[in-house]
């Protein structure tokens, strides 16, 4: 992944040429676990998970020219889950019918439908984001900070153990732990804002 990665706007235009290897990679690397974890909580083995990935990002390399960044339609990220859900019900109702599919299914038309709402699978679509992001963010900055300090962070932020039993075990004072903390977070911060995406603002609660 490129050290300074294109912001979410440009990485979907990126998108649009098929021979763009880094932008696939970097796309993919973000939102294809969240397709695949959404599967799985549907009750798809992992086999299937993973062939309705393969689904779905094809559909996506298919109508990525049709997306363009409008607040009245909704989210890239609403995009997104509306393609995999409706991919989702078109496999299991194949699979409930007993039928292979031909592979000639409409996309156009299934990209434009809207899926019957589905509140908590849309939570779980949007709480496996925040996650992935924060990971990705995570991966992303590590390397900029002291490892002390990056485990500072690590344990308290994430592993959520006591302020005071780190600093003990890292032989940092209580208050450093707390300054240590605050710079990783406001770096991760800053580089999913560079990302483009509100997820930033809640990024504290990603873990």
């Amino acid at each position: 992944m490129d050290d300074a990665p294109a912001t979410r706007h440009t990485l979907i235009a990126k998108l649009r040429d098929p021979s763009d290897a880094a932008a696939w990679r970097e796309f993919l690397a973000l939102y294809e676990p969240l397709v695949y974890r959404l599967a799985r909580h549907k009750g798809l083995q992992d086999a299937d998970a993973r062939d309705l990935c393969q689904d779905v990002f094809r559909a996506v390399a298919r109508a990525i020219d049709r997306w363009e960044p409008d607040p009245a339609r909704g989210s890239f990220r609403g995009w997104l889950f509306t393609i995999a859900r409706n991919l989702m019900i078109n496999f299991l109702t194949r699979r409930d019918r007993h039928t292979r599919g031909s592979g000639d299914t409409d996309m156009l038309a299934m990209l434009d439908a809207v899926p019957a709402d589905d509140p908590h699978a849309s939570a779980v679509f949007d709480a496996e984001y925040r996650k992935r992001l924060f990971r990705w963010a995570a991966d992303q900055v590590q390397d900029e900070f002291a490892p002390k300090t990056w485990q500072a962070f690590w344990r308290t932020g994430v592993e959520n153990r006591p302020v005071a039993e780190v600093a003990a075990d890292l032989g940092m004072s209580a208050g450093a732990v707390y300054v240590a903390r605050s710079r990783v977070l406001a770096r991760l911060r800053q580089r999913i804002q560079q990302l483009g995406d509100e997820t930033a603002a809640r990024i504290g609660d990603a873990e």
